[in-house]
Parts: structure tokens; C-alpha cells; sequence
């Protein structure tokens, strides 16, 4: 036991801690994801993160000093971006073919999902800072922290809800595209993935490649369309709103 206690003080004030802690956590996180057959209530980022933010709360470390550790994953994001490229170009020739149709269903997805974010946002009178902090809900976290700090809203709440959204999509879905009877054929996997990560950005393409090829490849396609589709389009949307 007293070895157990100087190796957390020696931990909890090193940047080792958050890298222990981050990867220890998914490492167990995953294992019981597995256990239960990849069931989406028990995604993995979710219950890390659950899980380390409630050790930070409990032990009184600071976020600081957590991230100066966990600052070397987060560096490895970059690279795990770039590389969902690898699985697009595998299937170029198909993407040539049905670039039209990706194309209008990105835009159409992306304006449903910063609209009803609008338009419920309205509905319930919120301020109008967190209705703007709410469009960007559906872009992955660093493009909606940027977006929303462009057009009014407030970044560190527009992290929140992009954050949120795509636990949400990871874990819910599958049983609406189940609802939906949207088929696991070659076809119905290139529509969930597309749709998933549309909706829910980089945990949603992570979610799709963790249960098929096809649509973890057309999730990351989805997810870097809205990037830039969102980064255009937003701001000219919230320019044409009166008042």
C-alpha cells in the first residue's frame, strides 16, 4: 500500500499521469466494449471519459496538469485525420460515380442539422449566443469552437454540444437506423456511415469504422465534407437571418 501511494503522488504530479490515466482508461473502457459484443451503450470514449473526469473530480487534479500528459494523444489526432483518407482512396472509383448524390446529401444533412439545431433553439427562446453556439453542434469540436466564436457564439459552449452530439450519435445510432429499416447491405452501411458522420463528426465515424469497412470509410468522407461545407455555408446562413 505505501508503494501504491508514492507512485500516485509521483504520477499525479508528472505529465505521465494523464497519459497513464487516458490510456488506461480506454484500455479497460475497450475491453468491456468488446465483452459486450461492441454494444454502442457501451462505447468506450464515453465511459473514459466518464471515468477520468470523475478521478479528476475526486482527487482534486487539475485539468492542467491531467492534459500536459494526455497533450501526446491528443497530438496523435492529427495524423488519425489524415489517415481516414487511406480507406477513401481505396474506393475512388466508386466515389467518382456517386459524387453528385454525396455531395447534395452533405449539404442537405448539414443544413437539417445546424437548422433544427436553430430553429429548436429558438423554439425554447435560449439566448441567442447559445442558439449560435448550438448550430455548430454537427462539426467536429476545434472547426465549431473557431465557427462559433466567428459568428457570435461562444466556443467553449459550442465544444460542449459538438462533444455531446457525437456521443450521442455513436451510442444512438444504430437503433434508428434500425427503426428506420435502413438495410446492412454493401448499400445501408455506405448510408449509415455517410449519415453518421454527418450528424455526429469524428466519435461518429470512429463508432461507424468500429463495425464496418465501408461505412467508417464514408463517415470520415462525411465528416471532412461538413468541416468545410459548415465553414462556408454558417456564417452566410446566420448573415441572411433578420435581426
Amino acid at each position: 500500500m505505501p508503494n501504491f501511494v508514492e507512485l500516485w503522488v509521483y504520477l499525479s504530479s508528472t505529465p505521465l499521469f494523464g497519459l497513464t490515466a487516458t490510456l488506461a482508461g480506454y484500455v479497460l473502457a475497450h475491453a468491456v466494449y468488446t465483452h459486450f459484443h461492441q454494444a454502442p451503450w457501451a462505447n468506450p470514449v464515453l465511459w473514459t471519459v466518464v471515468t477520468i473526469a470523475s478521478c479528476l473530480m475526486i482527487t482534486g487534479v487539475s485539468y492542467p496538469t491531467y492534459f500536459s500528459g494526455a497533450q501526446f494523444i491528443h497530438f496523435l489526432l492529427g495524423p488519425a485525420v489524415v489517415a481516414l483518407a487511406w480507406p477513401l482512396w481505396q474506393r475512388r472509383i466508386e466515389l467518382r460515380a456517386r459524387w453528385q448524390p454525396l455531395l447534395v446529401a452533405a449539404i442537405l444533412g448539414g443544413a437539417a442539422a445546424a437548422g433544427s439545431a436553430w430553429l429548436l433553439g429558438t423554439l425554447f427562446m435560449l439566448p441567442a449566443e447559445v442558439v449560435l453556439s448550438l448550430t455548430t453542434k454537427s462539426v467536429t469540436a476545434p472547426v465549431a469552437m473557431g465557427l462559433a466564436e466567428k459568428i457570435g457564439g461562444i466556443p467553449a459552449l459550442a465544444a460542449v454540444f459538438a462533444v455531446l452530439t457525437g456521443i450521442f450519435g455513436a451510442l444512438a445510432g444504430k437503433y434508428l437506423f434500425d427503426f428506420l429499416r435502413i438495410s446492412t447491405a454493401p448499400a445501408g452501411w455506405v448510408a449509415r456511415g455517410f449519415a453518421l458522420g454527418t450528424v455526429s463528426h469524428g466519435l461518429g465515424a470512429a463508432r461507424a469504422m468500429q463495425v464496418n469497412a465501408d461505412a467508417g470509410a464514408y463517415a470520415g468522407l462525411a465528416l471532412g465534407l461538413q468541416t468545410v461545407l459548415a465553414a462556408l455555408l454558417i456564417p452566410l446562413a446566420i448573415g441572411l437571418i433578420p435581426g
